[in-house]
């Protein structure tokens, strides 16, 4: 792991849990919700984050194993919110090209977007800094 992806003495982490399903999506988009609202992004803001969260474990749930968690880190800053959302993926699991139009939903919805796949694992992390008022 790179410094970037290790969360700053002083920063916030949150970490959720929940069954690969779609049923529990809702969880990890009230959890954006709440956190991006603590930081006091604005409202198209939070919504933005909440798609953007819901189409990464969208894509994620696409690839799962049978049975497996899907693993939300919220990461918070002063002015940002990053989460990691990861997954155990069935054999020769791909995520979707970045050409894709899902991500470019992702790369429009926050301020970066970036996934890596590897052995059984995936992982896509987003990152969204609020706009100065």
């Amino acid at each position: 792991m790179t410094d970037a992806q290790h969360p700053a003495l002083g920063d916030d982490v949150v970490l959720l849990t929940v069954p690969a399903d779609g049923g529990y999506l809702g969880v990890l988009r009230t959890a954006t919700a709440g956190l991006a609202a603590r930081l006091h992004f604005a409202l198209d803001e939070i919504e933005d984050l909440r798609i953007a969260v819901d189409e990464a474990c969208a894509m994620l749930l696409a690839i799962a194993t049978r049975g497996a968690e899907l693993e939300c880190r919220f990461t918070v800053t002063d002015d940002a919110l990053s989460v990691e959302v990861s997954v155990t993926t069935v054999r020769g699991a791909r995520l979707p090209a970045e050409s894709s139009f899902a991500w470019k939903v992702l790369t429009a919805l926050t301020t970066s977007a970036t996934a890596e796949a590897s052995g059984r694992h995936a992982t896509i992390r987003l990152l969204t800094r609020r706009t100065e008022i």
